[in-house]
């Protein structure tokens, strides 16, 4: 008999150029950032249960080594209006209803990053 196997959560790695002013950003955006105390170079963002996990790179470019992460959270127009306030750099696209159900927008960071936000659509 074979044990079913869960996945319980997933932690994306993240590559930075900057670890202190991406900590910085992120702490801007509402989320709780720390550095890994075994390594000077990787750190967290936390924001309840989703955890971000960024690591310092001196070959990252973001045009060639850029992440995506999709963050699902409640109410996308609450966080996209408090991320407006932040006033990050980076480019914030506006917030719209998607096709497949979910009220969406972006941030792209100066590191390259694509961050999708989405909400389900009541």
């Amino acid at each position: 008999m074979s044990t079913e196997i869960r996945f319980e959560t997933v932690s994306p790695v993240i590559p930075v150029r900057d670890l202190s002013a991406a900590l910085d950003r992120y702490r801007a955006l509402g989320f709780d950032v720390s550095r890994a105390p075994q390594d000077p170079n990787y750190g967290f963002a936390d924001r309840g249960p989703v955890s971000l996990h960024l690591t310092q790179w001196d070959d990252h470019d973001p045009a060639r080594t850029a992440a995506s992460v999709y963050l699902y959270v409640s109410d996308a127009d609450a966080l996209h209006a408090e991320w407006k306030n932040a006033n990050v750099p980076g480019c914030l696209g506006a917030p719209a209803d998607t096709p497949y159900r979910l009220r969406e927008f972006t941030y792209i960071d100066p590191e390259g990053t694509l961050h999708r936000i989405g909400s389900p659509l009541s």
